[in-house]
């Protein structure tokens, strides 16, 4: 159980609980409804309704669902606390469960901080797609979710990848502006004038002979951003089996990596920064 608190100052004395603690903790609606209907939400180590009127001094509790912290040894996981983990998903690896995934990120997770999968509480922040690598931000409990979506696609939440491309972007460091939109009723997606806003920075760090190893960072968060810029402008990622040209050597996975993560620890607000080098089987592709 993760636990969070606030004295009530006395500019703030007469307020209902309903109105302070949502604006207090930033909690939407739906998560204070929540926690009122499961009695998480204790005034001088009581449960109170939502009419109840605070005073000066009064001691606001939340208590938010969670599991214990159980080992930081597993090999997934860069960083961990009460409220959020960091882990290094390896690819191909779904992160949720869906059709034909297997055994999925969430699972492996599990069994590394000695849980029972269904009952792991796992939210994730940032998404990768199977065939991507690298590093992901899963919240431990609904309000870390909620206050680190506030910062997706912010200067606080800073994502960068590796890539390597099959051909050598032109110019060495640009912008890619192209908004994107489903391709028919599967997963594909395309560069369509009428999509979705779509933004990627990229520059060229390394080429050699017709690959090139780049760095990219996202200013918006469409799926499958990164595969459809780079096939757009002629430089495909290496074994990407949908949008250029599959790698038996690369089994099922593609060469992207997501190798820089900044974020705020949601509750204490300290800045967190983890980076993840490139794996070894993309390296080689060099």
């Amino acid at each position: 159980m993760r636990t969070l608190t606030h004295v009530v100052r006395p500019e703030e004395e007469g307020r209902p609980v309903r109105t302070l603690v949502p604006r207090i903790f930033q909690l939407g609606t739906h998560a204070f409804r929540r926690l009122k209907v499961n009695q998480g939400i204790l005034v001088n180590g009581e449960p109170v309704h939502a009419s109840f009127l605070l005073h000066a001094g009064d001691q606001i509790t939340l208590c938010l669902e969670t599991q214990e912290t159980a080992s930081e040894s597993s090999p997934l996981i860069r960083y961990l606390d009460e409220d959020m983990i960091i882990v290094c998903k390896p690819a191909p690896l779904a992160t949720l469960p869906g059709r034909d995934h297997g055994v999925t990120l969430r699972e492996l997770l599990a069994d590394a901080l000695h849980q029972e999968p269904g009952s792991f509480v796992f939210h994730p922040v940032n998404r990768l797609d199977k065939g991507t690598s690298g590093l992901l931000v899963v919240a431990r409990h609904a309000h870390a979710q909620r206050l680190l979506s506030t910062q997706l696609h912010s200067n606080t939440f800073l994502r960068e990848y590796l890539a390597i491309t099959e051909g050598i972007p032109e110019p060495e460091s640009a912008v890619i502006s192209a908004p994107i939109s489903k391709a028919g009723t599967g997963a594909r997606r395309m560069v369509d004038p009428d999509g979705k806003p779509a933004i990627t920075h990229y520059t060229v760090l390394e080429a050699h002979h017709h690959r090139a190893l780049v760095r990219l960072r996202l200013e918006t968060g469409r799926t499958h951003q990164i595969r459809v810029h780079l096939a757009s402008i002629g430089c495909p990622l290496v074994g990407d089996y949908l949008y250029g040209t599959p790698l038996a050597s690369l089994q099922d996975r593609f060469a992207l990596h997501s190798a820089r993560l900044c974020c705020m620890q949601p509750i204490t607000g300290k800045t967190l920064e983890i980076t993840e080098p490139l794996p070894p089987e993309l390296a080689s592709l060099l």
